[in-house]
């Protein structure tokens, strides 16, 4: 009787235990009851379900990494390359659970995620020589499998977001990979080459700026040196002109004064003339004489004062 009351009391706990469940963080649970899936979405928790009908599953409704690996890829010349892994960075919105899971199960990202990658990636290098996509796109396939792959999910599963897709290097033959590893051998080298030319042909062009600058420099200062002897000479010739001009001046001016005087003196002389002061003269000067001579005819001896007297004395003036 207690083997019974012990086995009845196990499976009421088993029940009891299989109907309460726990949804951590980050993630929302979704249930199926006879193989149909329910509206019913449920927070973080722990929760209680049907036992035996109701099945739970956890959706992850947080941002998450699908890593797609050992995707093949034939480039349009026909080599077959490989990339290692592809990671892709996706959210699902909380309110497109149900409608994702029912149309993709909840394994959605493996037809909505991985499969299109592969399909994506062989559309890409389908499209594009070897030569593309290991070097010349290669860091634009990123951005291309991000767009083309959103695009499809606005479409397919509104609420699926990519947040950004990381590509890795693909791995390539082995005889191909050396050939482009000595081809970056010597584009490495001729970039050494060029940027070295290019060094000396600065430290040339910057050596011939420096002379042209000199040579510029010692033709302004010879240009200022010229002007400034030619200003000197003009100054020097205008001071002569100057000086020229003065002494002009003066020796016009003494001529003036000396023509003045001699003009003034024979004015005087000219006025002077007169009779009276003609014989005034003549008694002065015999006045002068220390010899007396005595008689009648003595005055004409010497002059004839009347002729003297009657006649005009003329200066030039």
């Amino acid at each position: 009787m207690a083997v019974k009351w012990l086995v009845t009391l196990g499976i009421a706990v088993a029940i009891l235990a299989s109907t309460i469940h726990q949804i951590p963080e980050g993630h929302v649970g979704i249930y199926y009851r006879g193989g149909a899936l329910l509206t019913l979405v449920t927070s973080p928790g722990f929760h209680v379900k049907m036992p035996l009908l109701t099945a739970v599953k956890i959706v992850q409704t947080t941002l998450h990494t699908d890593e797609v690996k050992n995707i093949p890829c034939g480039t349009s010349g026909g080599t077959m390359i490989y990339f290692d892994k592809i990671e892709v960075v996706n959210i699902l919105n909380r309110d497109a659970v149900i409608e994702t899971v029912r149309n993709y199960t909840v394994n959605y990202d493996r037809p909505l995620i991985f499969d299109k990658i592969h399909h994506e990636v062989n559309q890409f290098c389908s499209l594009h020589t070897l030569q593309e996509v290991y070097i010349d796109l290669f860091s634009s396939i990123d951005d291309h499998l991000k767009r083309t792959l959103q695009n499809d999910l606005n479409v397919l599963a509104p609420g699926l977001f990519v947040s950004s897709i990381r590509v890795t290097k693909p791995k390539i033959p082995e005889i191909i990979r050396r050939n482009y590893e000595t081809m970056e051998q010597e584009k490495t080298q001729y970039m050494i080459v060029t940027a070295h030319q290019k060094v000396v042909e600065k430290e040339a062009e910057t050596d011939r700026h420096r002379a042209v600058i000199e040579a510029e420099k010692v033709a302004q200062v010879a240009k200022i040196q010229y002007e400034q002897k030619i200003l000197s000479k003009e100054s020097e010739k205008r001071i002569a002109e100057i000086e020229a001009e003065i002494h002009l001046a003066r020796e016009r001016a003494l001529a003036d004064a000396q023509k003045y005087h001699s003009d003034t003196e024979a004015e005087s002389n000219k006025l002077k003339l007169t009779p009276e002061y003609l014989q005034l003269a003549m008694y002065q000067a015999l006045a002068q004489n220390t010899k007396i001579y005595f008689g009648n005819s003595i005055p004409n001896m010497f002059i004839n004062t009347n002729e003297m007297l009657s006649s005009t004395t003329e200066f030039p003036s």
